[in-house]
């Protein structure tokens, strides 16, 4: 109806009945716009209220300012990968080089590996990184079935990373076209240190060893001094003069200056050099028992130890209390009676028989099993008694790749044991997921029943 109709609407219940209208004086006019604006005043106000209440996007000013904080990673938790500080590092300056040479040696580095850390402060922390680095030739394996049992010391090598947080590196590229062979791992490790400044530890394990007890922890708060973990005796360094004191296929070296000093100079002992015919004569005249005439990297590290101790020694760790690597021919004839030792106990204790996730499975039944073993005097993986699964098994000499193998051993019984070997080690790993091999020489698996050994 229009304002200025006459006419009456029907009555409804609850409004009076409307009442004709009539132009308004000047002085209506104000008192309905004082009226009108006061209404609309309020009801501003009221939005407004309600509005503080509601979700709504932040200023442009507000945007930039949570968007920095939230870039900006905290040193606590998992590293922030989707994060790299603009501020410059040594990754800008065009004369870094990643490659092991006298030529272009890196300085300052503990100073620019500091400061990297600033900058990512996700990587910052108490906790010791390691990377695992390992590798293989470019071309495939001459021996038949040697890529096969290559990729399966490589899952090896993977399943105990992921069970304990250690990031992992397979190399098949020969990185200096002059160190081939055993020497090739020196160029790998130098520029993985370049590669991987939130890593502390470097841990170069050789492609044919097998890590056989996947509980065991490295204890890198007993090196926190030492920049150079490798298995070895002193008494067999210096006392007789030993090729075989210790071996270089198993390492920890600290990401620090000190040791791409030491990498440069240990290289320098390589096919590198010049006089790399010469150096062999030295070492197999240093070392008696020394079976071949070529410079390799273990004689000489031995030779460094033995000729340039008060530059290097102190810094050197020579673990002898657990397997850092173990002969494998002192080894795979006991798996079998290990296993069985390491069934008993969980046959006693029900913790260790209970099944859980694979990503919370390894702690409690190290810490169960370590208390254990502790009590028995088997602390660490070692030889006393066998009790105690050795850590790393190494297969020196059988040449998985080639099958060149040394002639002490049958190409059988190197095959029998690496099967043995990596069957050990995957049974603690299939252990999660409810299966085991039938034996250590079968690669067929069977389920397990529940309350597994003692149902079994």
């Amino acid at each position: 109806m229009s304002p200025a109709s006459s006419s009456s609407s029907p009555r409804t219940p609850g409004h009076s009945m409307a009442k004709p209208t009539f132009p308004a004086s000047k002085r209506s006019i104000l008192a309905d716009g004082i009226v009108f604006s006061a209404g609309a005043s309020a009801s501003l106000l009221l939005i407004w209220v309600f509005s503080t209440f509601l979700p709504h996007g932040p200023s442009p000013a507000q945007s930039s300012f949570i968007a920095n904080q939230f870039l900006e990673p905290f040193p606590c938790g998992r590293p922030d990968l989707t994060f790299d500080s603009s501020a410059p590092s040594f990754y800008d300056d065009p004369s870094l080089s990643y490659s092991l040479s006298d030529s272009r040696p890196l300085s300052d580095w503990d100073k620019k590996r500091r400061r990297w850390l600033r900058l990512h402060p996700s990587f910052s922390g108490d906790v010791d990184r390691v990377l695992l680095l390992t590798g293989s030739q470019p071309t495939p394996c001459r021996n038949r079935g040697g890529d096969h049992l290559l990729l399966r010391f490589f899952k090896n090598k993977v399943d105990y990373c992921r069970l304990h947080g250690i990031d992992v590196f397979y190399n098949a590229a020969l990185l200096h076209p002059s160190m081939p062979s055993f020497w090739a791992k020196l160029p790998l490790v130098r520029a993985a240190m370049v590669a991987h400044p939130e890593a502390e530890w470097l841990w170069w394990v050789d492609s044919d060893a097998a890590i056989t007890d996947m509980e065991f922890e490295l204890p890198l708060s007993r090196y926190r001094s030492h920049n150079l973990v490798v298995h070895g005796w002193p008494n067999l360094i210096y006392e007789n003069r030993s090729w075989t004191a210790i071996n270089a296929g198993v390492f920890l070296i600290r990401n620090c200056q000190w040791s791409l000093d030491f990498l440069a100079r240990w290289a320098r002992l390589g096919p590198q050099n010049p006089d790399y015919a010469r150096w062999g004569q030295i070492l197999r005249a240093e070392l008696p028992d020394k079976l071949f005439p070529d410079s390799d990297d273990q004689s000489a590290l031995i030779f460094l130890l033995l000729r340039e101790k008060q530059r290097w020694g102190d810094k050197i760790y020579l673990e002898s209390e657990f397997y850092f690597e173990g002969y494998w021919l002192e080894i795979v004839g006991r798996l079998e009676g290990i296993a069985e030792r390491y069934m008993e106990m969980e046959r006693k204790e029900p913790a260790l028989r209970r099944r859980r996730s694979e990503k919370v499975e390894a702690s409690p039944n190290r810490e169960w099993r370590q208390g254990r073993l502790a009590a028995e005097g088997a602390e660490e993986s070692g030889r006393e008694g066998w009790r105690r699964r050795p850590f790393i098994t190494h297969f020196t000499g059988c040449q998985p790749c080639s099958g060149d193998h040394n002639e002490i051993y049958s190409a059988e019984s190197c095959y029998r044991g690496m099967v043995k070997a990596l069957n050990f080690a995957d049974d603690q790993v299939l252990r999660a997921y409810g299966f085991r091999h039938i034996d250590l020489l079968n690669d067929s698996v069977l389920p397990l029943p529940f309350d597994f050994p003692v149902a079994g």
